[in-house]
């Protein structure tokens, strides 16, 4: 006669719940190093032993998703969500950085689109005038909505203020050539594209601009890491008609310190990441990259760094009496071999396709673009996005986070509309894309 089955006693269901969390902790203790993911050195001590753990338990809990199917699946698999979910959040704390993160960028951010009318009157002159067709949304919406983690503005020195007050294609608009734009009067560093033809903004002022940026990020504070490239600006508009365009302040060592003193008075110091928080002991900027590396993400989120888009003699003016950028706020577009070499600005990813990497796995920071001029939207070509996205290039610009559907659906985005990404040259082993923004 069979006997009748035995009902699993407290025991049999305590027994089976244990060995299914021992197990993942076996495999752990036994597994070689990297099981699950790629190999990885730890130039760092302590922190490394404990990231080698991190990857090791990670790879192991992704590995065992089999015990997610059978009687005791639905328990297994809630706790072995959150395990990794966890783990991988302090894993992306401790021991990622923030130039081993991909992020979008926005070219010329501030900018809309001059009106029409202005478009058709320009390219009477120069054909290259529909490079002007592109409009952003307002700072604060590309951070929200569409993930935006890098912007641009282009800056004009005025400290006595009223100097751009009178752009000519806003009189042109007007039918008055007396018009003034009031705001403007005032001084402070003023953010627009070109002088006299194309001067519609979302935020006018520098300071206001930055306003944008901090309230937004006050709001956010697990945001990663916000990147604010300048350009300062002086060069002259051409002006076939003689029509007395303005001619701009030069930007030299005076006109930097009130760059610097502007930032610092819309943002405390503890919300900046500057060369000398990065440089810390090291002779130079360029020997901490390359040894210490960056700060980590537990150490940047809801910050802010700001880079100078220029390099030449403006990068030298901004250099004068900072040696390796100290006492500086921004980092400079330099080169390798240099001692403030931690910023290198690379607009074209495909003429090298070794150099970005190169530069990236050599601990410096990288902006390319993934388009220009609007050329690459109006023919919906994606061979420029694709490379830069594969470059490893740590801020990826675009005039399109939104497609023109007037040109075509091009548009740059990283995948799931994520605002970062685990780089795809250099992030490490236990990096989790999912991770790495906490705005929970």
């Amino acid at each position: 006669m069979r006997r009748p089955a035995t009902p699993p006693t407290f025991f049999s269901k305590r027994f089976l719940r244990l060995a299914v969390w021992l197990l993942p902790l076996v495999l752990v203790a036994t597994a070689p190093a990297g099981a699950g993911a790629r190999g990885f050195s730890h130039p760092r001590g302590h922190r490394d032993r404990e990231c080698v753990g991190l990857e090791r338990t990670l790879g192991v809990l992704e590995w065992t998703e089999f015990f997610a199917h059978g009687r005791w699946g639905d328990l297994f698999r809630g706790r072995r969500e959150r395990a990794i979910r966890r783990l991988a959040r302090r894993y992306a704390n401790r021991c990622v950085s923030l130039n081993q993160v991909q992020v979008i960028g926005t070219h010329n951010s501030y900018h809309i689109q001059p009106d029409p009318v202005l478009i058709d009157l320009y390219l009477l002159f120069d054909e290259t005038a529909i490079q002007l067709e592109y409009t952003h949304r307002p700072l604060d919406e590309q951070f929200e909505h569409l993930g935006i983690r890098q912007i641009e503005l282009d800056v004009y020195a005025d400290p006595e203020g009223g100097l751009y007050a009178a752009p000519f294609a806003f009189q042109l608009l007007q039918n008055d050539f007396t018009a003034r734009i009031p705001e403007l009067e005032a001084p402070g560093i003023k953010v627009l594209h070109a002088q006299e033809l194309d001067f519609d903004t979302t935020c006018q002022f520098l300071v206001e601009c930055l306003a944008v940026v901090k309230a937004w990020s006050d709001a956010s504070p697990g945001h990663l890491p916000i990147m604010i490239l300048i350009e300062a600006k002086d060069d002259l508009v051409d002006d076939p008609l003689d029509l007395g365009f303005t001619v701009p302040i030069e930007f030299g060592p005076a006109e930097f310190d009130d760059l610097d003193a502007e930032i610092r008075s819309v943002f405390p110091p503890e919300q900046i990441i500057t060369p000398d928080d990065v440089r810390g002991d090291a002779p130079t900027l360029e020997e901490a990259v390359q040894t210490r590396g960056w700060p980590t993400l537990s150490e940047a989120r809801g910050r802010i760094l700001f880079a100078l888009d220029n390099g030449g003699a403006k990068r030298e003016a901004y250099l004068e009496g900072h040696p390796s950028l100290m006492g500086r706020v921004l980092f400079t577009n330099s080169t390798p071999g240099q001692a403030d070499a931690a910023f290198v600005k690379v607009n074209e990813p495909r003429a090298d396709p070794d150099r970005i990497p190169g530069l990236v796995r050599d601990g410096y920071i990288v902006r390319t673009r993934a388009d220009a001029d609007t050329l690459d939207a109006r023919a919906n070509d994606t061979e420029r996005r694709d490379a830069a996205l594969a470059s490893g290039a740590q801020y990826v610009s675009t005039d399109y986070p939104d497609p023109d559907l007037a040109f075509s659906e091009y548009q740059v985005m990283l995948p799931d509309g994520a605002p970062g990404r685990c780089n795809p040259v250099n992030a490490p082993p236990g990096c989790r894309s999912f991770a790495l923004e906490r705005l929970d």
